[in-house]
């Protein structure tokens, strides 16, 4: 076996990356703390092509260097917005008609292997602060709940973690119909 080199890849410029339909999501960040963690985010969203990533509260935004050294770039393809209140970010988003959905550990939340993404519907899933989760502000405000199932002693996964298993989650059941 070979590993592909760069040129290899089929890599789609920026301009192209924009202009490609997109997972009908919108990552939404709740006071993400870590610039690293951003940057990962961005780059996770740009790997399964989601529509665009939310800023909100405490969470930084580019540009900024610590930001850039884990987005390697997806700053400049994932359109992004920034919002001081996400109950604001929130409601313009029902507005348009997206199923907002927090990524949380709650009370009669839907098990992420049960939940069945539609392909004709648009998902806002939000990602909370890496100590406080999603704000109560936020959770008061959305459709539905989903929890990753885990096996271990912490029972809690690093925020980017969180956003890589969901996104792939829902890309995977959208598109391969899983």
């Amino acid at each position: 076996m070979r590993k592909l080199k760069l040129d290899e890849l089929n890599r789609v410029s920026v301009d192209d990356f924009k202009k490609q339909e997109k997972l009908p999501v919108t990552v939404i960040l709740d006071s993400v703390r870590s610039l690293h963690n951003v940057g990962s985010i961005f780059r996770t969203s740009d790997g399964f092509a989601v529509e665009r990533i939310i800023l909100c509260g405490i969470t930084g935004q580019p540009p900024h260097r610590e930001i850039e050294k884990t987005a390697l770039g997806a700053t400049q393809s994932i359109d992004w917005y920034y919002y001081e209140d996400i109950v604001e970010a929130i409601t313009e988003l029902k507005q348009s008609h997206y199923k907002i959905i927090a990524i949380e550990q709650a009370e009669n939340s839907t098990s992420l292997n049960d939940f069945k993404p539609l392909a004709e519907e648009k998902y806002a899933l939000i990602f909370g602060n890496e100590v406080n989760g999603v704000s109560e502000e936020a959770m008061k405000q959305i459709d539905g709940c989903i929890e990753i199932p885990q096996f271990g002693t912490k029972h809690s996964f690093n925020i980017v973690v969180s956003a890589g298993v969901v996104l792939w989650d829902f890309f995977a059941k959208i598109n391969f119909n899983y």
